[in-house]
């Protein structure tokens, strides 16, 4: 690790895990996405270059993003809230429907469903509007809905 990495580190580090801690919600994603910032640190952050901590906060906010993205595409990755209230059929049309919806629809429905986020942070993690968040969801709830009556589960 370079000098400056390492600075980064002993003086950013309980903040930028704080930053991702409220984000994810989890203690160990948040480790997990805080140490791979400090990699990133020690492997590009250089002395002429923007401030450190602005920074760090810059690569925290694009970890985040990317780790969202990927439980999106595979929400079966942590569980289902309806594994404890519904039985397993349900959850599997779920499952099924989540996954055949537009990767930009899945990563708004997770976001807002499993993770319950906002719409303005979800606008914020995902780079667009809270009007665009908005529709997104509405389109995949709609789609959802669809998806659950094919496979027979009814309201």
């Amino acid at each position: 690790m370079n000098d400056l990495a390492d600075d980064a580190f002993r003086r950013h580090y309980a903040e930028i895990y704080r930053f991702v801690r409220r984000r994810t919600g989890d203690h160990h994603d948040a480790e997990e996405l805080t140490q791979q910032v400090f990699a990133d640190a020690a492997a590009s952050l250089r002395a002429d270059g923007p401030s450190p901590l602005a920074w760090l906060y810059a690569v925290a906010r694009r970890r985040f993003a990317d780790a969202v993205r990927r439980r999106a595409r595979h929400p079966a990755a942590g569980p289902a809230p309806a594994a404890v209230e519904y039985g397993p059929r349900v959850v599997e049309a779920l499952r099924h429907a989540v996954e055949r919806l537009p990767e930009a629809q899945r990563e708004v429905v997770v976001l807002k469903l499993w993770r319950g986020a906002p719409f303005a942070e979800i606008a914020r993690l995902l780079g667009i509007s809270e009007e665009a968040a908005r529709m997104r969801f509405s389109r995949g709830l709609m789609a959802l809905r669809r998806g659950l009556t094919e496979e027979g589960i009814h309201e």
